[in-house]
């Protein structure tokens, strides 16, 4: 089955929307786009929440629009653009509603509150009233969240009708500057922070209900809701049940998510580390059953903002991700001329070759595999901040940890793994049980990490005492720490081999005393290097388990270099013991894996995040048979790649272009 493309696009409500909605028609042809997602009222024709007039000018060119893209031949569905708002930039309440308020107090012009019943009812009524129209799917847009609504610092939900909610589960009264000071607070989290986080769950589970069973009715079983989301971490904070809100949008049947996963304007290649990981991420995420429509997104819009290499790269990581369709949002909002634009639609049809390649080669979800990397969704209830005020200090998640592990050619997968990692707070999210299963396993461990588990009594299972964590200003004996040298046991081969490495930019970094057992393969010394403590241990534990860890605490802030990466590389072959099964990446800087479990064996999508060509090396433990390689160059058609095999080594013998993608099948 090809790839489908889904089009986000926006039409003005003026008299002319049937000839404007013919001509977005045609341009659909031209680039065999399959379904319109209508915008509603966005951006620059956002005019606050719509009603009277204004409203009745939407719904007739939505409904207008709708006839003519069906008599094309197209799919359609609705993306009305708010539902508490996104920003305010201007924009004033017209509609009586209870506004967002911010947890300085800061009080939002133009953005409703979760709680407000008035504006629960005129959503409910918004969506119905568009659901008769039967279209396939009715969008949340992403604002359907808590954090990110300027200009509200982090975001809202501190209304009175919250806070008296929270209250009444807290069997106290309280105030907004009483909880955020509570629930930002240094030290072992406070109780209403896990109470706020229900307050917040549930109003939005409430909303969704409404929603769902409202759209279901209207409908008459014709139209899906929706999610649009943004980054997991931040969700987190907010308390969002994935499993429940999914359920809850399900009551009018199959629902779609939309996850966020890539830059809005230009990025170094590099970045598709988090793109990748992002799908994953979310993929885990996902309840069996809902579609995957990933956003594809250049704001505000056009290769001005994002070139087409860039775009197409997305496009490529997006479907490897198993998407059911892809969600392109590229033209401009404010134009409303479909055919101003042909340089989309030929960014479109050069990009589906190798689309519809991956499309057919990998239906349905796929099964990744690779260094396992937690996705714990209820982390932000276990973290401790450093500074009462900052929720933004709540997010945590295991990006830093996956874009170390990609950038050095080593693929990751969310969930257990053989082999895992874990970075940071983290660690106090994960449950004893499970924690007792990493170190049983292989498990790489940040500085960070390694100090919360000594605190949790773990530190005879990881082969080192942490004895403090030093801050960058802190003051610390026998001076500031600042390099990282290589040990001749980590060169094997070349004992006399000497490297260093930097610590310099660390935030933080945990000393390290190891334990009896435990080989070092780096120490941390001063500018005038004098010894500091151990850099980076491997240790055999009572359990059977293999650790790594790393004395620092922002691993993935680390210099990127050809040694750091053969460093991280073969402690990924320590952890995996005597079977080892990963494919690593070496053949140049930034070269960003992703690994399939196929029905015939072994699939590995390779990116080239670096501006430069690169000629990838695979070194897998074993020699593999049935090899296949293919090339994909951004915007061109596939083809067949030249591949040297010698044993367990297999080399690109030709250039991978910057944010190319090189698969390789084998059995």
């Amino acid at each position: 089955m090809p790839a489908r493309y889904h089009l986000r696009f926006q039409l003005h409500p003026t008299p002319d929307a049937a000839e404007r909605a013919a001509e977005l028609a045609a341009f659909c042809r031209e680039a065999d786009v399959g379904e319109v997602v209508l915008l509603l009222g966005a951006e620059e024709l956002h005019a606050g929440h719509p009603g009277g007039e204004w409203a009745d000018r939407l719904y007739e060119s939505a409904a207008t629009a709708q006839k003519v893209l069906h008599e094309a031949g197209l799919t359609v569905s609705l993306n009305p653009w708010v539902t508490v708002g996104h920003a305010d930039r201007g924009r004033t309440d017209r509609l009586g509603f209870a506004p967002m308020v911010g947890p300085t107090g800061a009080v939002a012009a133009g953005q409703a509150s979760f709680a407000c019943p008035r504006w629960r009812a005129w959503l409910t009524a918004h969506y119905a009233r568009y659901a008769g129209l039967g279209f396939r799917v009715l969008w949340l847009e992403d604002d359907f969240r808590y954090h990110n609504h300027a200009p509200l610092p982090w975001g809202g939900g501190f209304e009175p009708p919250m806070l008296a909610r929270l209250a009444e589960l807290a069997g106290q009264p309280l105030t907004r500057e009483q909880v955020v000071a509570a629930v930002t607070a240094p030290g072992p989290p406070h109780p209403w922070r896990r109470l706020l986080r229900q307050v917040w769950r549930t109003a939005q589970l409430e909303v969704a209900e409404q929603l769902a069973d409202a759209v279901a009715t209207a409908s008459d079983g014709r139209s899906r809701l929706g999610l649009m989301s943004s980054e997991p971490a931040v969700h987190a904070v907010e308390g969002r049940d994935w499993p429940a809100l999914f359920a809850a949008l399900g009551r009018a049947g199959e629902v779609s998510h939309r996850p966020h996963f890539a830059r809005y304007t230009d990025a170094p290649g590099r970045e598709l580390s988090f793109s990748v990981w992002q799908l994953e991420a979310q993929r885990a995420l996902r309840p069996p059953g809902v579609r995957s429509e990933p956003e594809i997104e250049n704001w505000p819009h056009t290769a001005w903002s994002k070139s087409d290499t860039q775009t197409w790269s997305e496009l490529v990581a997006a479907q490897l991700s198993g998407a059911d369709a892809l969600f392109l949002n590229l033209h401009p909002m404010q134009s409303g001329r479909a055919r101003h634009f042909p340089g989309i639609a030929e960014l479109l049809r050069r990009a589906r070759p190798a689309l519809d390649l991956i499309a057919e080669r990998q239906p349905g979800p796929p099964t990744t595999a690779g260094v396992g990397l937690p996705v714990l969704p209820d982390a932000a209830a276990q973290v401790r901040t450093r500074a009462a005020g900052d929720l933004a200090d709540l997010a945590v998640d295991a990006t830093p940890a996956a874009e170390l592990l990609l950038r050095y050619g080593i693929p990751v997968t969310a969930g257990p793994a053989p082999v895992q990692a874990l970075f940071g707070q983290l660690a106090r999210a994960v449950e004893d049980t499970e924690l007792r299963r990493m170190l049983a396993g292989g498990l790489l461990v940040d500085g960070g990490a390694a100090q919360i588990l000594t605190e949790r009594g773990y530190g005879e299972l990881l082969g080192v005492a942490v004895t403090e964590l030093a801050g960058r200003e802190q003051p610390t004996e026998p001076g500031p720490y600042a390099l990282e040298r290589v040990l001749p046991a980590a060169h094997p081969g070349a004992p006399d081999e000497e490297s260093w490495l930097s610590v310099n930019l660390q935030p933080a970094l945990a000393r390290l005393r190891p334990a009896a057992g435990a080989e070092v393969r780096t120490e941390i010394r001063t500018p005038d290097h004098r010894f500091w403590g151990a850099g980076r241990c491997q240790f055999r534990n009572a359990l059977g388990g293999r650790v790594a860890v790393l004395a620092a605490t922002a691993p993935e802030q680390l210099p990127c270099d050809d040694e750091g990466r053969r460093l991280l590389q073969a402690a990924v072959r320590f952890l995996e013991g005597a079977a080892p099964t990963l494919p690593l990446v070496t053949g140049g800087p930034h070269l960003i894996p992703q690994l399939f479990r196929t029905p015939d064996g072994h699939r590995l999508a390779i990116a080239n995040g670096s501006a430069d060509p690169a000629r990838p090396q695979v070194t897998l433990p074993t020699a593999p048979t049935a090899v296949r390689a293919t090339l994909l160059a951004p915007l061109a058609a596939p083809a067949a790649a030249r591949l040297g095999c010698a044993g367990g080594t297999l080399r690109l013998e030709q250039d991978l272009p910057h944010r190319g993608w090189l698969l390789i099948d084998w059995q």
